[in-house]
């Protein structure tokens, strides 16, 4: 049911841009809860990625004196990964194309993530 509840955001944060190719709910230890991946990408990579990326984000904050992570961001040359947390339980990832308007996907990705994390 919560699966079913999370994916209906996730569809609709991908419908929101064209440039969202995937997303995905994960928890902080990396297993995927539910996502809207290509049937190319393996979600438990996905999952497996994101909670190495966040743990070392939240490592980097922490010794930088950054304060609190709340987002990290990768850019390759194919796109975007956007990793935000969404909640205390989890975390909200999101691939964008490399032509992706960021300030729009900011704040699609945030609205996401706050009704995620009601729902977590």
């Amino acid at each position: 049911m919560r699966a079913d509840l999370l994916i209906s955001v996730l569809t609709e944060l991908n419908g929101s841009s064209a440039d969202i190719e995937a997303s995905g709910v994960i928890s902080t230890d990396g297993l995927m809860m539910a996502s809207v991946l290509p049937a190319s990408m393996d979600e438990d990579r996905v999952g497996a990625m994101s909670a190495a990326m966040l743990s070392l984000g939240d490592r980097t904050a922490q010794e930088l004196a950054r304060g609190e992570l709340e987002q990290v961001l990768i850019k390759g040359k194919a796109g975007y990964v956007l990793m935000t947390y969404a909640g205390s339980e989890g975390v909200l990832t999101v691939l964008t194309k490399s032509s992706a308007k960021l300030g729009l996907i900011f704040l699609d990705v945030k609205r996401a993530a706050v009704q995620i994390a009601e729902m977590l």
